[in-house]
């Protein structure tokens, strides 16, 4: 630049000095402010010694640990309160057991059809919520044996039967004698939430169908309603966790969790769940069992 300014005649009456000690002061300015930042910066490092690689290995090094002490402060966190929403379900179960015992003194009359409807429905969500918050832990809750489909099916059907007995659904069962590897109480959890998702969304007079037998070696379940059903825009977002969908925002009765935590335990125990719905028509949910190994085949199991 002072070359050019030098040779060319048209900046002939301006002053290089005065030009110079402006570039001089804004550089000088840059690289005091840029020093005293990257000194800030490299403070830390100073407790180092070594190559500057080293410096930054160790550094990373104790960065890595306080990054883990705090991860494993907000597990414990995390524990505790698991622990405390526990005990929180189990000390509402007793009371709820309580009620129970209380309605079966009482006589009949629609009066008890109706608390024992809303008893239920209290029930279920308690019940999702103790799953949701086990759900985290699921590896360390579980236990794979031989469980018979129709045992599980039939002891959650009568767990839903005054709530059936209230819309008067009608539920067709036509089930094998099939038996599966897998958690009984999962197993359970998972039929809970999709039987009691197909009476929810079932009209009056409705009608549920249960089917179950083996395809490729491979027991299926197979849950039908004839129901509101999905809208179609809603279905792939279905087992998204809160989702409630188009329906449940209109009626208020979805929470968003139940098909969510179905899908999640189902993974867990290696368990596909699909669903097909057309709106108006009815959904159905297809239940897929992973096959039996050669391992559980040598066995007998």
């Amino acid at each position: 630049m002072n070359l050019i300014l030098f040779l060319d005649t048209g900046f002939q009456n301006v002053s290089l000095l005065y030009l110079n000690i402006i570039w001089f002061t804004l550089v000088a300015g840059y690289f005091s402010l840029r020093y005293m930042k990257d000194r800030k910066l490299m403070k830390p490092y100073a407790k180092f010694s070594g190559t500057y690689y080293d410096v930054i290995h160790e550094d990373y090094k104790e960065q890595l640990a306080d990054k883990n002490t705090k991860i494993q402060e907000q597990k414990l966190i995390v524990l505790e309160r698991q622990d405390e929403l526990l005990a929180w379900v189990h000390e509402m179960k007793s009371p709820l057991t309580a009620m129970q015992l209380l309605l079966e003194k009482v006589g009949k009359s629609e009066v008890k059809e109706r608390i024992e409807n809303e008893w239920l429905r209290l029930y279920l969500l308690l019940d999702q919520q103790l799953h949701a918050t086990r759900l985290m832990t699921i590896e360390l809750d579980n236990r794979i044996e031989k469980v018979k489909v129709k045992d599980v099916l039939i002891q959650e059907i009568k767990a839903l039967r005054s709530w059936c007995f209230e819309k008067q659904i009608a539920i067709d069962l036509e089930v094998d004698d099939l038996s599966v590897q897998s958690d009984a109480k999962w197993l359970a959890f998972i039929v809970r939430q999709i039987l009691s998702n197909a009476v929810k969304y079932s009209d009056v007079g409705g009608e549920i169908r249960i089917s179950a037998h083996t395809v490729n070696e491979q027991a299926v379940l197979i849950i039908q309603d004839d129901g509101i059903g999905i809208k179609r825009e809603d279905l792939p977002r279905v087992f998204r966790k809160s989702y409630t969908g188009t329906i449940g925002r209109e009626t208020s009765a979805a929470t968003g969790m139940g098909l969510y935590l179905a899908k999640q335990a189902a993974q867990s125990l290696h368990i596909l769940l699909d669903i097909e719905s057309t709106e108006g028509v009815g959904t159905s949910v297809k239940i897929t069992f992973p096959k039996v190994n050669e391992y559980q085949k040598t066995l007998g199991m």
